[in-house]
């Protein structure tokens, strides 16, 4: 099984940027976890601060791939041209943030995202990764 993590904006900053929403531990080290404790499930990894390049990855990889574990990040409450691409590939794709984003900012409230995802996962800090791989995983 195949299955990306793709990060948008600003999830490389997750260990110090805003650490009582997001946590302290960073995100490379929670995905070397995550890889030691599902050995049997091929997980990559690619985060960007471009939209263009998030699109590029999900064509890239959304006809071969078993799934898109999918955290956009601000792009999930803007981005149209992130919805078109989920909605061109074959691989389904769960969206995911960190915090939950319906107790947030009135903006936040908002995802372009979900209506084309195969379903959304928040609110479990970086627990919510492994609540979609395991969604995934269930599927096979």
């Amino acid at each position: 099984m195949q299955i990306l993590i793709l990060n948008g904006p600003n999830l490389n900053l997750l260990g110090v940027r805003e650490p009582e929403i997001y946590g302290k531990e960073t995100f490379c080290d929670y995905f070397y976890e995550l890889q030691k404790k599902y050995p049997d499930v091929e997980l990559s990894y690619y985060q960007s601060n471009m939209e263009g390049e998030l699109i590029n990855k999900i064509q890239e990889v959304g006809f071969s791939y078993d799934g898109i574990i999918l955290n956009a990040g601000a792009y999930t409450h803007t981005s149209i041209a992130l919805a078109d691409a989920i909605a061109a590939v074959s691989t389904p794709v769960i969206e995911v943030h960190i915090s939950n984003t319906a107790r947030r900012e009135a903006f936040r409230h908002v995802s372009y995202l979900t209506a084309v995802c195969r379903g959304v996962v928040m609110g479990f800090g970086l627990k919510s990764y492994e609540l979609a791989l395991q969604a995934f995983m269930d599927e096979k």
